[in-house]
């Protein structure tokens, strides 16, 4: 990509922003903020966010789910038969012109369960696991904290339905250490955390994902021991394994959740199956949330100085960003024979190809975007027959020979 192509450019200064990730999302050119709580998603934003999707999608996959993508219009109905058209706050309820009511989805229990139920008869129908990235509504009095809570927003939701609660429990270890999976692959620690159920699920706790961040909305306590976490509303001093939780609590950022739902949902559309005796029995269900674009601004708000942001390698926008310092032609014909052999060997690339912007601004912009490797070709580094490799976490550059740095980028992609 050429940075003369690019839209849009950065920008040189933001209106207020109430959080670090929308301050540098949007000064950087990564979103736009439509209004509170939504946000457009640029470019270079949406290069990240398919990114993190296709993690997921990938650890989902090798989970043995199977992807749908399911409407975002909700009958009326099927929310009063889980008793949430009136009890959930953040529903979005709109009238069509017939005078018919709908809910746009703020999470999907009341169309998955029914549709499961549809082509299922027998115990040999289960167990299954359906999952779906899509984008969730829900009304959110305080939209803040940038894209980490929106009133739009898009969400990775896993469903697995089950002949019995022990085929649950039996299933759950797997999708938390795929959690694991995904977030390490993002480059984040995540903490599980456990928590109250809420609304989502038949009662007693669930399992949430914090990233332990100054900036997070959530307060955790630790496990001295076994490193598990729970939340403060759980209001407990003691862990599961024993040991007592740090007596401070630390802020964090939650990324993901999952729910042991039982029969709450399975109940409610009667959701059966005929066991191998030919008895008729209530399927059980398990959810498993991820915020995609929360996982963005998590990201964000965890990697990040005084200069932009800091992308981790897997989910970057680009692998390198190349410069271009000065308009010397033998400079422009090495640059560009080097952005070209980098795309010949399939490494993403943006090329600030400039020839009105000061060597500053190119450099103020390459840290502000927070591309993982800056490379950078000028009449200094040709004396050399070298280019400059700067990895944006780290203080110091060297010089790598010419011939040398598309073998290099490949092998330090492949770390």
């Amino acid at each position: 990509m050429l940075y003369s192509n690019l839209f849009p450019k950065t920008l040189k200064t933001t209106s207020s922003e109430e959080s670090k990730n929308a301050e540098l999302l949007v000064k950087a050119g990564f979103v736009d903020k439509v209004m509170a709580g939504v946000y457009t998603w640029l470019p270079l934003g949406l290069r990240v966010l398919r990114k993190v999707e296709n993690i997921i999608r990938d650890e989902m996959n090798n989970l043995g789910a199977q992807e749908v993508l399911l409407p975002s219009m909700h009958p009326k109905e099927n929310w009063q038969k889980t008793h949430r058209w009136k009890t959930l706050d953040v529903l979005y309820k709109i009238k069509s012109q017939t005078g018919k009511e709908i809910a746009l989805g703020p999470t999907h229990e009341e169309i998955i369960t029914p549709l499961v139920g549809k082509f299922t008869n027998s115990y040999k129908d289960l167990p299954v696991a359906l999952y779906q990235i899509q984008t969730k509504f829900r009304d959110e009095l305080r939209a803040k904290s940038g894209v980490l809570r929106g009133r739009e927003f898009g969400m990775k939701d896993l469903y697995s339905f089950h002949k019995s609660e022990k085929g649950l429990e039996g299933y759950y270890p797997d999708v938390i250490k795929a959690y694991h999976q995904i977030f390490s692959r993002c480059g984040l620690d995540a903490v599980m955390t456990t928590a109250p159920g809420g609304g989502f699920t038949s009662g007693g706790y669930s399992d949430e994902f914090q990233v332990v961040s100054p900036t997070g909305e959530d307060k955790i306590y630790v496990c001295k021991k076994c490193k598990r976490a729970y939340n403060e509303e759980v209001k407990i001093t003691k862990c599961e394994c024993g040991a007592f939780l740090d007596k401070k609590a630390k802020n964090a950022i939650e990324v993901g959740n999952s729910f042991k739902l039982g029969a709450k949902f399975s109940d409610a559309f009667k959701l059966d199956y005929v066991d191998v005796k030919g008895k008729k029995k209530r399927a059980v269900m398990g959810c498993y949330g991820i915020g995609t674009t929360r996982l963005v601004g998590a990201i964000v708000e965890r990697f990040n100085d005084k200069n932009g942001i800091i992308w981790p390698k897997n989910v970057a926008p680009f692998y390198a960003h190349l410069l271009k310092l000065g308009d010397n032609k033998k400079v422009s014909k090495v640059a560009e024979g080097l952005y070209a052999k980098l795309r010949r060997a399939g490494v993403d690339v943006l090329y600030d190809d400039r020839i009105d912007a000061q060597a500053g601004e190119k450099f103020a912009d390459a840290d502000l975007i927070g591309i993982p490797l800056r490379l950078v070709v000028s009449e200094r580094t040709l004396k050399k027959d070298s280019v400059e490799w700067k990895e944006r976490s780290k203080k110091d550059s060297k010089n790598v020979k010419l011939e040398k740095t598309t073998k290099e980028v490949e092998k330090w992609i492949s770390k």
